[in-house]
């Protein structure tokens, strides 16, 4: 359910990142049909944001495809397929028009791992690092630069030792933060990445249960961590250069809504937006440049929140941060929200009606 609404939310950001730019160059929006096992494939209109679907699409993958993830090249496109009978990656070519085609056979995570459903790269797309919600572990393959293909490097799966929650790479590349729950408060583990490999350097108590959402800074100084199921905060980390963390004098933060689901910072790391499940709303808070610690931002609302449809579950904005995208999840059906930003504060604009959507999606521009 979670990565639904961030599938449209990450379309719509590529869309309106581009509008008005006139740019003539073509985006490419990818996104898995898990019912289907399909993988859609469109041409995003650089200046007006139509999708078209290109010729072939959609195309067949793995059983359940649960999440993609793009190379920095631009050249190879990643399926984690965590069906049945299935456990293994997709590995697809990209042609200059978009277009997929895939390289069989797929790539097993392992016969020690089961279920994978997130994935992440690092910045130089040297290495996939696969999650693992079933076998609490996580795979990792080194990326051949010209083939795209996937070796599974020594020692993998590496042990997570409860089931992944959500995983972030330092901007560094240095070190995975691993966040998983249990009783009575959740966990971010620590592991330092030497060529791939990964070793736990640290078990944190993330001051709250449940950490479902990660946010680092982009100077890779701060971690956030939204604690939902009945915390409802946001606890503050300072990133030590060995990857340990120190919780923030003055951390965690109560939000004061409900069902706290995610969080993200602006690109500039000056403002922290948080999705209130519970409350239908979006809280926004100012980052310290001294201590790192958010502080509810003064807006013209007193509750420094900002009403959204019901049931937020995901946000994503724009590279420059001049829009902020809410992924609802209310009965009505799936709604995305789009924000104009101004200084934090945020200024509806319009309002995406979508039914059963993808889980996951990835943009090549």
């Amino acid at each position: 359910m979670l990565q639904k609404a961030l599938v449209l939310v990450l379309v719509l950001a590529s869309i309106a990142s581009c509008i008005g730019c006139g740019s003539t160059a073509n985006h490419y929006v990818y996104a898995t049909l898990p019912s289907a096992n399909e993988l859609a494939a469109y041409r995003e209109d650089p200046n007006s944001g139509v999708l078209t679907q290109i010729a072939g699409s959609p195309y067949s993958v793995g059983d359940g495809a649960r999440a993609l993830v793009l190379h920095p090249s631009g050249k190879f496109l990643y399926v984690a397929n965590p069906g049945q009978n299935e456990n293994d990656i997709s590995l697809f070519t990209i042609a200059s028009n978009g277009a997929l085609s895939e390289v069989f056979p797929r790539t097993p995570i392992g016969a020690s791992a089961s279920v994978p459903e997130l994935l992440a790269m690092d910045p130089a797309g040297g290495y996939l690092y696969v999650a693992n919600v079933g076998s609490n572990n996580i795979s990792v393959f080194s990326i051949d630069s010209g083939s795209g293909a996937l070796t599974q490097i020594a020692g993998s799966p590496f042990p997570v030792g409860l089931v992944p929650l959500n995983m972030q790479l330092t901007p560094s590349g240095n070190y995975l933060f691993v966040s998983a729950s249990s009783t009575p408060l959740g966990f971010i583990a620590t592991l330092s990445v030497s060529a791939g490999a990964l070793q736990t350097v640290s078990l944190t108590h993330s001051d709250g249960t449940t950490p479902q959402g990660l946010a680092i800074d982009p100077s890779g100084s701060y971690l956030y961590v939204g604690n939902t199921v009945q915390s409802n905060s946001i606890s503050t980390f300072a990133i030590g250069s060995s990857g340990s963390l120190n919780e923030v004098h003055g951390s965690p933060l109560n939000d004061g809504y409900s069902d706290l689901l995610m969080l993200i910072l602006d690109p500039k790391g000056q403002y922290l937006y948080v999705a209130n499940q519970g409350s239908s709303n979006v809280a926004v808070y100012s980052i310290s440049s001294s201590t790192g610690l958010p502080a509810p931002l003064i807006t013209s609302t007193s509750t420094f929140a900002f009403s959204t449809e019901s049931s937020p579950s995901f946000l994503a904005e724009d590279p420059n941060g001049n829009y902020l995208f809410v992924g609802n999840q209310g009965s009505s059906g799936f709604g995305i929200q789009a924000f104009g930003v101004n200084g934090g504060n945020l200024n509806p604009l319009f309002t995406y009606r979508v039914g059963n959507a993808p889980t996951s999606i990835a943009v090549l521009q």
